[in-house]
Order: C-alpha cells, then structure tokens, then sequence
C-alpha cells in the first residue's frame, strides 16, 4: 500500500504542470523525501533555480495536487534549492567561482536590453541567487549609472580587481574605468581584448548566475564571446515591431550556430497603458515575440510594458526590481527570472528531474 501510494505521489509529481513555471519546474528539480506514515505525506523537493519568494506559492500549489490523492488525509510540501552548474559549448571549461554564466542579447540596439538584464539580475537576487553583472558593451556601457554604482574598483595585487557591488548584486564594467562622458574609439580586436579582462581579471565571488549585457549585434565581438565564453544560455530581448525581431531571430541563429541554447524570448515595450483614462495600446504591435517563441520552439519568457516609470528608475540607479519591489513591473520581472532559471535547469537535466528519491536503510 505505501509502494503504490509512493508511486502515486511521485507520478503526480512528474506531470505536475505548475501555472508559472510549466513544465520545466517539474525537469529542473528532483525529490530529496518522501516520508509516508499511514494517510500522512510530508515530500521534500530540491529546486535547481532560485525560487525564494515564490517557494511558498509553489509548495501550496504541490501540496494541494498531493493532498488530493487517495489515501492522503494530509500533505506537507518542503522545498530547498541549490543551484548547480550547467554545462557550457562543447570545449570550454566552467569560469572559476561562477557557476552560470548567461548573456542577455538583442541583436539590435534601443530595445531595452540593458535595462532587462539589471533588472533580471537583480530579480535572480531577490529569489535569492547570488548574481554577478558583466556589462560587454565597451562602446556605450550603461550598467554603471542603472545600477546606481559610482566610484572605480579596487585593486588588492595590481593584477586583479574587485567587483562592484550595489543593490546585492557584483557587477564590472568599462564604465568603472574611464569618464563617463569619455568616448571609447577602439577597433574591434582590442574591444575583444578588454572584455576578456574584464571577466578573466574580475575576482568574483561564488555566482550562481552572471549576466552579460551583451552589445547589440551579432558581430566579431558578440560572436567572440560566444566562443569564448563558456555560456550556460542566452536569453533574447526585442520589442514587438517587425523590424526589431528581424533582427532578434538573427540573435537567436547566431547563438544556435555556436552551440549556446536560447533560454528564451522577453517581448519589451509589449503594450503601453495610459496613465491618465487607462487607454491601452500596443505602440510597438503586438505578438512579435510570441511569434518567434512559436517559430524556435523557445518560451516566451515574458512580455513587459512601455511604462514611464522602468525607464526613470532605470535613470536614477534603482531599477524597478528594487525601486518598487511589490509592484506589478517587479513582478513581471521576477517572473521571467524564474522562467529563466527553471528553463535552464531543466535542458541541463535539472536537480535530478524528478528521479525516485535514495532512502538509506541500515
């Protein structure tokens, strides 16, 4: 009776279908217990994304789905994470002290790349990952000022230097080293040179995730770090109108040719909401994103508005993550950071997928 209830709970587990997550929920974690004493259940689930903020959410969703199974008068749900790394393109070993590294690209400049990546940076953060931002782009490198960070690195052995760190997360970029009104007019082989010592030559300290706002384009300089850099994924950011997400699918081949999977698809400037009469329009069209997500076969990892208040918090160095955590944006934020990690840790195979757990029986 207690084989077969197991079994139950376990298969119920496996189609588990959670409204945010799909299933990649169920492919990136595995069981650590389940403890059966007559009709009472308690399972314990390792998650291999972050998910501190929508942990208790999810747990209830489980523990509904197993507390309605026959022969269970009572579920408790416990769930842990732990974050491992992923394996990056064939040949490349895993950067020392990072456990995944993922670039954020759009292929096209003015569709709100950088401020996706500080504010998916920092929603890894807020679900509780430890998070690293490098910002690649030697040529206009905005991080700095989006992630309110002033001021230039220490050096402790005149070789290496120290991370930045604002708003929980650690973060290095070119803007740290120069005037922020100094013009980079470099060719591109040297543009290559100084992005590999800003992350060889940055001492970070045990990330889960580093995001790499990536230049747009898909260039000698994004396809060099594509090779050179051990990715775990990419995620690609557009706006809705044809001509942006001509330019996304360009990403997206580029990052298939190298071997690196695509994550998924965030759609920016989806639909803009008057603030005055709440007249909603799609400025930008609509469905752009949703289209190429369809033609890929990648998630639509979120869709996010055309709203004043992303852009000015961007501005004042508190993204919209941090300036108004509880807030609707925040949360579409965070909901695509959660996708993210989910969809990562299930095509690497997750925690375990969902393996029967191992009891130790003297």
């Amino acid at each position: 009776m207690e084989d077969d209830l197991r079994a139950r709970i376990q298969a119920t587990l496996r189609a588990f279908d959670d409204t945010l997550l799909g299933e990649h929920f169920a492919l990136g974690s595995r069981i650590e217990s389940i403890e059966i004493e007559g009709d009472r259940v308690r399972v314990v689930l390792e998650l291999g994304f972050p998910a501190a903020r929508y942990s208790t959410a999810l747990a209830d969703r489980l523990k509904a789905a197993i507390g309605a199974l026959p022969g269970v008068s009572e579920a408790k749900v416990g769930l842990t994470q732990a974050i491992p790394s992923h394996t990056a393109q064939p040949g490349l070993d895993a950067f020392r002290g990072i456990k995944n590294i993922v670039a954020v690209s759009s292929a096209k400049g003015g569709v709100g790349k950088s401020t996706v990546a500080a504010n998916l940076a920092l929603a890894l953060a807020s679900e509780g990952a430890a998070v690293g931002m490098l910002d690649a782009d030697i040529y206009g490198p905005s991080q700095p000022r989006m992630l309110g960070v002033r001021g230039k690195p220490e050096t402790r052995d005149n070789k290496t230097f120290e991370p930045m760190v604002s708003h929980g997360i650690q973060s290095m970029s070119i803007g740290y080293l120069i005037d922020e009104e100094q013009p980079m007019v470099w060719r591109g082989p040297m543009v290559t040179q100084a992005l590999q010592q800003l992350l060889n030559e940055t001492n970070w300290r045990a990330l889960d995730y580093l995001i790499v706002d990536m230049p747009p384009g898909t260039g000698d300089t994004q396809l060099t770090l594509s090779q050179r850099v051990p990715l775990a994924g990419a995620v690609i950011v557009t706006t809705p109108q044809d001509i942006a997400t001509l330019d996304a699918r360009k990403g997206l081949q580029m990052f298939n040719k190298v071997n690196v999977p695509v994550l998924g698809i965030v759609e920016n400037m989806s639909l803009h909401v008057c603030s005055h009469c709440g007249h909603e329009e799609h400025i930008f069209g609509s469905g752009g994103g949703e289209r190429i997500a369809h033609d890929y076969q990648v998630p639509l990892l979120g869709a996010l508005p055309l709203d004043i208040s992303i852009r000015e918090n961007a501005d004042s160095g508190h993204p919209s993550v941090v300036a108004d955590p509880e807030g609707s944006i925040a949360q579409h934020y965070r909901q695509i950071a959660l996708r993210m990690g989910a969809r990562l840790s299930a095509i690497a195979g997750g925690a375990g997928s969902f393996m029967p757990e191992i009891v130790d029986e003297d």
